[in-house]
C-alpha cells in the first residue's frame, strides 16, 4: 500500500529562490549590450531520492497510519510513505542603464523534483528473510517504482510548459526590478501549483496497484504464513 503526501495534507512544497542581478556601469541598455546575456534558460532536475525501510510498527499501527487511504474492512501489511518537494532557484542576470531606471533581463530558471524522505514500511510481525517478508516488501517496491517513474514522467512535461513560457529566445526588458518580481510571483502563483497537480497524478497508477485481488493474494501468500498472522 502507498500513502503519497497529496496536496494541502502530508506532501510539503517550497519555493526556495536565490536571486542576482549583475550590473553594468552602462549609459543605454542597446541591443549589443542585450545581447551579452545569456539566452532566458529553465532546467528541471530530479533529486536522487534515497529509500529507507522500517520494521518497527505492526501491521495494526500501519493500517491506522494509513487513514483513508485503506480500503474498508483491508489490513495493511506494509505501507510506502513520501514526502514530495517542487523547488525553483531564480537567478536574474541583467543590464541596467546608467539611470537605474530600464533593464535588460535573462531569467534563469531551476526546477528541482524529488521525493526528500521515502519510507517502507513492512509489518513487523513479518520477520525479515521470510516467505511473507519477501513478497510485501516486493509490493512495496512496486510503489517505490511507479513513484520514479511517475517523477520522471513530470519532469517531462513541466519541461515543456515551463520552457515555452520563459525560454523566450530574446532578453526581458522592463523597468529594473520589475521582471525579477514578475517571474517570481509566476512562479508561486502559476507554476508551483502546476508542478503540484502533475505529482499529485501518481496517485491513480498507484490505486492500481492496491487492488482487492492484490490484497487478496498478499493475504493468502506463502501458504497461508500471512493469514495464520492475520486471523
Amino acid at each position: 500500500m502507498t500513502v503519497s503526501a497529496p496536496p494541502g495534507r502530508l506532501m510539503r512544497w517550497t519555493l526556495l529562490v536565490a536571486g542576482s542581478v549583475a550590473c553594468g556601469a552602462l549609459s543605454a541598455v542597446d541591443l549589443a549590450e542585450c545581447e551579452r546575456l545569456p539566452m532566458p534558460a529553465v532546467s528541471v532536475r530530479l533529486m536522487e531520492n534515497q529509500v529507507g525501510f522500517n520494521t518497527e510498527f505492526g501491521y495494526r499501527s500501519l493500517t491506522s497510519i494509513g487513514g483513508d487511504k485503506v480500503r474498508p474492512g483491508s489490513q495493511v501489511l506494509g505501507l510506502t510513505r513520501a514526502n514530495a518537494v517542487a523547488r525553483f532557484n531564480l537567478n536574474m542576470p541583467a543590464y541596467r542603464d546608467a539611470g537605474q531606471r530600464y533593464e535588460c533581463a535573462s531569467p534563469q530558471i531551476t526546477l528541482t523534483l524529488g521525493f526528500n524522505q521515502m519510507t517502507v514500511y513492512v509489518g513487523k510481525e513479518f520477520p525479515k528473510g521470510s516467505c511473507a517478508y519477501k513478497e510485501i516488501l516486493a509490493h512495496e517496491m512496486r510503489h517505490v517504482k511507479t513513484y520514479q517513474a511517475h517523477l520522471a514522467s513530470v519532469q517531462k512535461e513541466v519541461q515543456g510548459g515551463i520552457s515555452n513560457r520563459f525560454a523566450t529566445g530574446s532578453v526581458w526588458r522592463g523597468a529594473v526590478g520589475a521582471n525579477y518580481a514578475r517571474v517570481l510571483q509566476e512562479l508561486d502563483e502559476r507554476w508551483l501549483p502546476y508542478v503540484n497537480r502533475e505529482i499529485g497524478k501518481v496517485e491513480e497508477p498507484q490505486a492500481l496497484i492496491d487492488t482487492p485481488e492484490e490484497y487478496e493474494r498478499l493475504r493468502n501468500a506463502c501458504n497461508g504464513e500471512v493469514r495464520k498472522v492475520l486471523q
